[in-house]
């Protein structure tokens, strides 16, 4: 049993990101992102900033019994649940600057929707370069822009309205990488090599505007460190079914595009 009370929070806070945005966003991009990134059966893959662990769990199930697969994430209760979830993976607590893998130990590198939270971009992309072995592939998913993406930019001016500055930054987060010129240029300046970006069409589809939004309120914000009341929540949600009622399909979903960047690099 968990005694740390601000571990525990982290903990459910990683759970209700798990069971509410990983099906609904992050699934569909793990077998692009593990093909830009070359992982076949037999390697070493590290997935870095790994969260709960969907793209680790589903590299390890492509390189099979032969190969290994590491999971890095700062955070103590996203790393608890993935231990949970797959306990045949590698978990450890580090940030992506800071690696604590030798040079050259993986036939492939990922992170998916991280690298706009890391503290020092360059430098965690330099890791990344240098724990891939030569010859070898590293993909990183960004999101687009908010203004590219549907019905997001109406929950951000909904938390503004409602719940303050610092909920809404929260949400805007995620798509701060959006600038493909911009993101080419961070790449190049880590010398990596061979650099491509593809925008790809994804959806997103949520059970209901009240899961939608209960994914951000109750998984998102705790996570970035901001947390609501209840009767706050309450009311936002209330708010959400009108905000959000054009993208309510005959059968209650919740469905729009939501795209993003996948970037390929090789190591010389």
């Amino acid at each position: 049993m968990v005694s740390d009370p601000g571990l525990e929070n982290q903990i459910a806070g990683a759970r209700a990101y798990e069971s509410l945005h990983v099906p609904a966003l992050f699934k569909q991009w793990c077998p692009q992102l593990l093909d830009a990134a070359g992982v076949e059966l037999g390697h070493r893959v590290l997935d870095v900033a790994c969260g709960t662990g969907i793209l680790a769990r589903e590299a390890a199930a492509r390189v099979g019994p032969s190969g290994h697969v590491c999971g890095v994430d700062p955070g103590r209760g996203m790393l608890a649940v993935a231990a949970e979830l797959a306990p045949n993976v590698e978990w450890r607590e580090a940030v992506a600057e800071s690696l604590k893998y030798p040079d050259q130990s993986f036939d492939a590198v990922a992170s998916q929707f991280g690298l706009m939270f890391f503290s020092d971009r360059l430098l965690a992309l330099q890791e990344m370069g240098r724990v891939l072995k030569r010859g070898k592939r590293l993909a990183v998913a960004v999101w687009d822009s908010l203004e590219n993406s549907e019905a997001y930019p109406m929950v951000v001016e909904l938390l503004e309205r409602m719940a303050g500055g610092a909920a809404a930054d929260a949400l805007r987060a995620p798509f701060v990488l959006g600038d493909k010129d911009a993101l080419f240029a961070l790449f190049k300046d880590s010398r990596v090599e061979s650099v491509t970006i593809e925008t790809l069409p994804g959806t997103a589809h949520f059970p209901s505007v009240k899961t939608m939004v209960e994914a951000d309120l109750r998984g998102w914000l705790p996570v970035m460190g901001v947390y609501l009341g209840e009767d706050q929540i309450r009311r936002i949600l209330e708010e959400a079914e009108v905000v959000l009622a054009e993208y309510v399909t005959a059968d209650g979903d919740v469905v729009f595009n939501a795209p993003a960047h996948i970037v390929t690099a090789t190591k010389s």
